[in-house]
Formats: C-alpha cells, sequence, structure tokens
C-alpha cells in the first residue's frame, strides 16, 4: 500500500475524535454548561452523556466492521452483519427476557441468541468439513425467517410487554451505562482480531479455488471471520439492539472511498460507522421528543443506499 493511501483513515480518524467531543458537549438539556455548576457538569458530562457517546462509537465501529467481513466474505456488498440471523436471534432472546423475566439479564439473552443463531447457521451449512458460502447465504436467510416467526409469535402473545419489545426491536441509547460500555469495549479486541485477517480477506475476495493456491486456509478463514462477525454483532445488539444500515452502508461508502482493499476498509469503516452512529443518536437527542436511533439510521440508510445502487449501476 502506498503511504499516501492512508490519507482518508487519518481524517476519518481526526474526524471522529471531533465527534466524540462534540457529541458529549450537546445534549438534550437545554441549558448551557456555563451556567451549571462544577458538580453537575461533571455528572452531566461523565454520568449521562459520555457513556451514551461511547457506546454508540463502540456499536457502530462493530457493526461497520462486521459488515466489512460479512461482504467480503460473501464477495457481495449486499451483505451486512445480520446477513445469517444475527440479529433475529438477538431480537428473539431479547423478547424472551422481556415476557419472561420481565427484561432481567436481556444484553445476556439478546447475546445468547444472535450467537446461538449463527452457531445454527454454520452447523446447517457444514457438509464434509466444508462450508459454501450460497449454501451459508440461504441457511442465514432461512434461520431468520423461521425465528422471525417466532418473534412475531411472541410479540402477539406479549400483551402489556409488547410496547417494550417494539422499542427495544427499533434500537437506542437511552438507557445505556457504564456497564454496557465496558461490555461495548469488548467490540474493539474483536476487530482488532479480525483486522488481522485482512490480507486473507483480499486473496478470498479473488476466488476460494485461487486462495487455496496461495496458500490460505479458507475454510478456517471463513469459520474465524463468522466467528469473530457474530460476537461483535452480539455484543452490539445486546447493548443497542437492533440497528440498521450501518453494517451496510459504511462498508459499501469506504469501498467507494479506500477502495477494496480490507488493510485500509476495515479501519476506515470502524471509524466512519463509530462517527455516522454517534451524530445519529446526537440527532435523536435533541429532537424535541427522542425516537429510537434505528428509526434515524434506516430513515437516512435507505434512500442513501438506493442513491449508491443507481449510482453504480450508471456507473
Amino acid at each position: 500500500m502506498q503511504t499516501k493511501s492512508w490519507t482518508m483513515p487519518g481524517l476519518l480518524f481526526l474526524f471522529l475524535i471531533l465527534s466524540i467531543v462534540l457529541s458529549t458537549a450537546i445534549g438534550a438539556s437545554g441549558l448551557s454548561l456555563l451556567d451549571l455548576d462544577p458538580e453537575t457538569i461533571h455528572m452531566l458530562l461523565f454520568d449521562v452523556r459520555l457513556p451514551r457517546v461511547l457506546a454508540a462509537l463502540l456499536v457502530g465501529a462493530g457493526l461497520a466492521v462486521a459488515g466489512a467481513a460479512m461482504q467480503g466474505l460473501f464477495k457481495n456488498s449486499m451483505a451486512d452483519p445480520y446477513i445469517i440471523g444475527t440479529s433475529s436471534g438477538g431480537a428473539l432472546g431479547a423478547s424472551i427476557a422481556i415476557v419472561l423475566f420481565m427484561g432481567f439479564a436481556l444484553p445476556v439473552f439478546a447475546f445468547i441468541g444472535a450467537t446461538a443463531s449463527t452457531v445454527l447457521v454454520y452447523l446447517i451449512s457444514r457438509r464434509n468439513g466444508r462450508v459454501a458460502v450460497e449454501t451459508l447465504l440461504l441457511s442465514g436467510i432461512a434461520v431468520s425467517m423461521f425465528l422471525s416467526a417466532l418473534l412475531s409469535f411472541i410479540m402477539f402473545m406479549s400483551g402489556k410487554s409488547l410496547h417494550q419489545i417494539m422499542f427495544w426491536l427499533m434500537g437506542g441509547f437511552w438507557n445505556i451505562s457504564w456497564g454496557d460500555v465496558w461490555v461495548g469495549a469488548l467490540i474493539l479486541p474483536a476487530c482488532l482480531v479480525l483486522f488481522l485477517f485482512a490480507r486473507d480477506l483480499n486473496v478470498i475476495s479473488i476466488g476460494e479455488e485461487d486462495a487455496v493456491h496461495l496458500g490460505v486456509d479458507v475454510e478456517k478463514v471463513k469459520f474465524a471471520l463468522l466467528l469473530l462477525s457474530s460476537f461483535i454483532t452480539g455484543i452490539a445488539v445486546s447493548v443497542a439492539g437492533s440497528i440498521g444500515f450501518i453494517g451496510l452502508i459504511v462498508p459499501h461508502l469506504m469501498r467507494i472511498l479506500v477502495g477494496p482493499d480490507h488493510r485500509l476498509l476495515i479501519p476506515s469503516a470502524m471509524m466512519a460507522g463509530a462517527a455516522l452512529l454517534m451524530w445519529a443518536d446526537t440527532l435523536v437527542r435533541i429532537l424535541p421528543t427522542e425516537i429510537p436511533v434505528g428509526i434515524v439510521t434506516s430513515f437516512f440508510g435507505a434512500p442513501f443506499f438506493i442513491y449508491l445502487l443507481r449510482s453504480r449501476t450508471r456507473a
């Protein structure tokens, strides 16, 4: 790689630092920090805003990196972290926690659901020690639809818990605490480990047979990428619910800006995803009535993705 190729990740890093500062300074209280006493400012910044900003950073970074890995693995820019049923599994786990245990240990149930659904898809797809990407994709769709049916049944039978389930499914950071931030921090080492597979992803994107000839153990790399992506997505879903389009749009956009080399794409997507979700959450905080951040990402993400698709078709 040329040194100048790191210009965009460098700019994204500076933008990310600036975004952290501004997102922490902007709040929904409607009060100027200059009008508050030091104790209140400390509580507002470090107990309310900063955990929320950091959680959005971690979730956004994780979803974008997992999306980049899934798009590279499936060799399809339409893939996202939820493509193999991770989101549906997490939503089902969270709904069970809400209906049966009144929300107790909800993040744990969501993570178990997300991870279990991925393991199930992998086991269904595995034949003679190999996992065909096409089978993995179709199995993911089938399992996702089955889990969605179970989720619909639980929602139908949930009674007064339906509103809580719906609110969680739309994704948000309104109840974030430092405990959630520490859980979300597990995303960072997983992203770094996934980055170590950037070269292998580059080789696999050429073709699996070529990758084998170049010395890449394709099946082990696939398993590692699925495991890491599912772990990252499971943590993200357990912290903030199902937030769409970050893992789909950001890698796609970064691929246009920095190219397909995953050694550049993964860190760029990580920083862009973090900044995008931070600003989306900042936007919902300053609205007259706060809404789930998943609505904002979908509201802007869907039209933008259509624009990218049409631009790509014209090219």
